[in-house]
């Protein structure tokens, strides 16, 4: 109840400040509409973007599955293998160098404007934080429990399973945490490079006719989207670290 109360009350405030912004600043609806206009927008369009925003759900959902899956697949096979460490590790750092937003075109135009290409444009935006994160917690697993599990006798892939997997999950959650916020800017970006849905799209339909407000709309409509993802992908995750407990 408490947290409802703040997120509230910080809503109002954001609200508030935009409001005055836009009466003290004198600002033309077609650079800065108010609240009152963008929800009008987002009452009168609630069908089309309900449409969009399906179609950008989808390809967050499904860039964050198999982003996710990718990232913890490499960081337990780093985490096992020297010459995957050797060879992968470095790769997988260098590919941080090039900005993952100037792919999108190309994987548009490998992969044409349906959702394959947005879909993995959020795969590479999140497959490196995931990687990252759950490898750190495989590497640093207390040594006083491998130490008791080497006593007992255990065998590697207990040792990795039973030991090192458990220790590594809240780091694990921390990545996919990072990822669920990561996703729909993966996404987007792809549906403004090419698209035929989305509410990437949809924001640059909406803002080549001037319809301001609409964009507004559609972006907020995002921010929740993106807000609602993560406070999911947070849950399961308590979950997890809960049951590892």
């Amino acid at each position: 109840m408490a947290g409802i109360l703040r997120g509230a009350a910080a809503a109002a405030l954001f609200l508030g400040l935009w409001q005055a912004l836009v009466i003290f600043g004198d600002l033309p609806a077609f650079i800065l509409p108010g609240p009152g206009r963008v929800a009008l927008a987002l009452w009168n369009n609630a069908g089309l973007i309900a449409w969009h925003a399906g179609f950008t759900a989808v390809e967050v959902i499904a860039g964050l599955v198999i982003g996710a899956a990718l990232g913890a697949a490499t960081a337990l096979l780093l985490a096992v293998s020297p010459a995957a460490r050797y060879l992968i590790r470095p790769a997988l750092v260098a590919t941080q160098a090039l900005p993952v937003f100037a792919l999108a075109p190309i994987l548009t135009l490998w992969l044409g404007y349906g959702i394959w290409s947005k879909v993995l444009m959020a795969v590479l935006i999140i497959y490196f934080p995931v990687a990252s994160a759950f490898f750190d917690g495989l590497v640093r697993t207390p040594a006083g429990w491998l130490d008791l599990g080497h006593t007992m006798g255990a065998s590697r892939g207990r040792l990795l399973w039973r030991i090192r997997v458990p220790a590594a999950i809240p780091a694990l959650a921390s990545g996919l945490r990072l990822a669920a916020v990561y996703a729909p800017i993966g996404a987007v970006i792809g549906e403004w490079v090419g698209a035929a849905g989305g509410l990437g799209y949809l924001m640059l339909l909406a803002n080549g006719r001037v319809k301001i407000d609409l964009m507004f709309a559609a972006l907020i409509v995002l921010a929740v989207l993106t807000l609602l993802l993560h406070r999911a992908v947070g849950w399961a995750c308590d979950r997890l670290v809960a049951r590892i407990d």
